[in-house]
């Protein structure tokens, strides 16, 4: 933990980033760690795939001994003790595309829920030489949209299908190499410290109006955005 609130604290305090976020499950965040490094943190997103315990063993997202919705209760209150912003990110799969979460969404009120239809990318978690296997929990596009509907009444929810997620985003890797998914793998550019920023982004395979589309321009920073959720 505090590894990686030295990192959050470098982002924020040496470079002055405009927003810095951690993506985690919650399971080993404390309010200690808020204690120190929560003034450097603009958003914390959580990640939940369920909110049926049942559900998220199948899924892979069981933390033995603990309880995911008591956890994402605990994070909650810390981020407003100190002033962090919460999100609750989601991918949908064969195992929850038919759950209704929007209780429970209404209920922790995050400033953003992120709600991803699950993305195969060969190498990494479809393919021979993936990691973990994905291919057994993919959905199809009517599936998702049905999920969708069932929550679009909430005002928190972002929904992101595959052909809106696959090349909307800036991935760099550890060294520095932007990552093209346009072909379905992650393909790396040459490192930014070796061509420079906007050499490398020539080969990023960044879709621009995609990102706009898929709202990835929104008030990101604690200053920006309502405080009082």
């Amino acid at each position: 933990g505090k590894f990686l609130g030295e990192m959050v604290k470098f982002c924020k305090a040496d470079l002055g980033m405009e927003s810095v976020t951690i993506v985690s499950n919650g399971s080993l965040i404390t309010r200690r760690w808020f204690e120190e490094y929560g003034k450097y943190l603009d958003i914390l997103a959580v990640s939940c795939d369920s909110f049926n315990e049942e559900i998220n063993r199948k899924i892979g997202r069981h933390a033995k001994g603990k309880n995911h919705i008591e956890i994402l209760e605990r994070v909650r209150g810390w981020c407003l003790d100190f002033g962090v912003l919460f999100k609750i990110n989601s991918v949908i799969t064969v195992h929850n595309y038919d759950e209704d979460m929007g209780s429970v969404i209404e209920s922790l009120d995050p400033v953003r829920w992120k709600v991803f239809q699950c993305l195969l990318i060969d190498g990494e978690n479809a393919g021979e030489n993936a990691l973990r296997r994905a291919e057994q929990l993919t959905i199809t596009d009517d599936q998702f949209e049905a999920f969708c509907k069932r929550h679009a009444h909430l005002t928190q929810f972002v929904p992101e299908s595959n052909d809106k997620m696959r090349n909307s985003y800036l991935i760099l890797d550890e060294y520095m190499r932007f990552l093209d998914n346009t072909e379905g793998t992650k393909k790396p550019s040459k490192s930014l410290l070796d061509v420079g920023v906007e050499n490398a982004m020539n080969h990023a395979g960044f879709d621009e109006r995609m990102f706009f589309k898929r709202g990835g321009k929104y008030q990101w920073s604690r200053g920006d955005t309502r405080m009082d959720w």
